[in-house]
């Protein structure tokens, strides 16, 4: 059992080096991961549906192909979950939603088809919002997921419970997606890395609206060498994504050397006008402080994000209209109070609101990217608050003030989505309260390689600063189960559901 233990804390860069020169089997460490989730998950809910039986056999073909000397792929033997909005053949996909609680898929979608195409061993699903709609990974088909920090305390979304298994060493990689920070917020809150890509690097077939850039597939891990490596398999064109373009995949494999000391480094709290608590302000200013001397410069600068909140709105209910109309109009009561409210905002808009909303994204665009003629990097806070109780569905006020809407208080990262630029959230030690703090790091347009370099760089110069260093959850305290997180199921899904066709893809915050 020593032994386990010690193989789910390393890295997964570490350990498909140690499958490839033989010195792990992929069905010791595919048990190890199983271990791992059958003694930690009952206190987080992060893991949901599973497929070990599948897995098994998996893992025993990869160990054969690694003594027979086959070519092995990128993630060859990795134990992986994957986001449950995604499709999975033979496992089931609810999405979250108690209308796809039976719902098992005839096939994997093309992103977890790559993904098991690269040697992945897909060990099962991770919780998120109902559609994903929301950054409070709880559904009435699962429960909620806990915190690893404190179970009772918000683990964020939409791939909370990817970000968890992760912060949980119970797998090694996991899949997420980001509408308006739905990598990059659950992976601030649980002390982990989660990468927004930029559009069309990892291809989305099943995108309704293709040409709209705002929701994208992306990695996560517990470092960003291990983010990287999945990245890499995820990577890909495809015809049916006509934002799709091919990036050179396998050249996101490993991060490239970036000299931190010439970096121009600008900063913000708030890119001028989002709601951030007064306690992550002062917090983010320690961590600057802590930070600066280790980049050429490092600025406080201002932003003009214009009318963001109001086009978020806009281009974020067009997506929920398309989607969801006719589960709507059938029965607004089998949609979840997140889902009905985007789609009740968009039934308002006129085409008037669509153009304006366009026109405004374009602008912001603009100028945002006037910033990186004198600034390699803009840095900011991943999430404005402290992990709050998960029975709150969402925020309703910050500092005294109510705010407009339900995700209001994930202005920090869709504020960057409305840019397009990448992003990655960085643990960057702990905040006021003693929980994670998620450094949120934005990169040129298009400017990925560069931004996962950098960010590889000051991860690793981080673990050398007390006030910077990657938190750990204390495992030994998640060894009891958390029952509060079920409360919320109504009843629990038929496991051995047959496939019954393609259901409406979900969001992401």
């Amino acid at each position: 059992m020593a032994v386990n233990q010690e193989l789910v804390s390393l890295s997964a860069v570490e350990l498909r080096r140690r499958i490839g020169g033989k010195e792990i089997s992929p069905v010791e460490l595919l048990e190890a991961c199983i271990d791992r989730i059958a003694a930690i998950n009952p206190a987080v809910n992060a893991v949901t549906a599973t497929c070990y039986d599948r897995a098994r056999r998996e893992a025993a073909a990869a160990e054969r192909a690694v003594r027979q000397g086959e070519a092995l792929g990128l993630l060859h033997g990795l134990p992986t979950g994957i986001k449950d909005l995604e499709e999975t053949e033979g496992l089931l996909t609810t999405y979250g939603s108690p209308l796809y609680r039976d719902f098992v898929p005839a096939q994997d979608n093309a992103m977890v088809a790559r993904v098991r195409a690269s040697g992945a061993v897909v060990v099962g699903k991770t919780n998120v919002p109902e559609f994903g709609a929301g950054a409070n990974s709880r559904n009435g088909v699962w429960g909620a997921t806990g915190n690893p920090f404190n179970p009772l305390l918000n683990a964020g979304g939409s791939s909370g419970g990817s970000a968890v298994a992760l912060a949980c060493d119970m797998l090694p990689v996991c899949t997420g997606s980001d509408t308006g920070g739905s990598l990059r917020i659950p992976a601030a809150m649980n002390g982990v890395v989660g990468f927004r890509p930029s559009p069309g690097i990892v291809s989305v077939e099943r995108r309704g609206l293709g040409w709209t850039p705002i929701s994208v597939l992306g990695p996560m891990g517990r470092t960003v060498a291990d983010t990287c490596l999945l990245l890499a398999a995820q990577a890909a064109p495809d015809d049916r994504d006509p934002l799709s373009y091919d990036a050179g995949g396998a050249a996101f494999a490993v991060p490239p050397p970036v000299d931190l000391g010439r970096l121009r480094v600008a900063w913000t709290e708030d890119f001028g006008q989002c709601p951030v608590d007064a306690p992550i302000r002062a917090v983010m200013r320690e961590k600057v402080q802590a930070m600066a001397h280790l980049f050429a410069r490092c600025d406080h600068v201002a932003f003009d994000f214009g009318e963001a909140d109001r086009c978020f709105d806009v281009i974020r209910a067009v997506s929920f209209l398309a989607r969801y109309r006719e589960a709507y109009e059938k029965d607004p009561a089998s949609l979840g109070p997140n889902v009905r409210a985007n789609y009740e905002i968009g039934a308002k808009m006129t085409l008037a609101d669509f153009a304006w909303a366009h026109l405004e994204q374009t602008r912001i665009f603009r100028s945002f990217q006037e910033t990186f003629r004198d600034y390699d990097l803009v840095l900011a806070p991943t999430t404005p608050v402290s992990p709050f109780p998960w029975t709150r569905l969402y925020l309703e006020e910050m500092n005294g003030e109510k705010l407009r809407n339900y995700y209001h208080w994930l202005a920090p990262t869709y504020f960057v989505t409305l840019a397009t630029n990448p992003a990655i959230a960085i643990p960057g030690g702990t905040d006021h309260a003693g929980m994670p703090f998620g450094l949120q790091v934005v990169g040129r347009f298009r400017g990925d390689r560069a931004l996962l370099g950098a960010a590889h760089a000051m991860e690793q110069a981080f673990e050398a600063i007390a006030a910077l260093r990657r938190p750990r959850p204390d495992l030994a305290k998640l060894t009891k189960p958390t029952p509060e997180l079920k409360s919320i199921v109504t009843h629990p899904p038929v496991l051995d559901a047959r496939p019954s066709g393609h259901a409406t893809s979900g969001a992401s915050v």
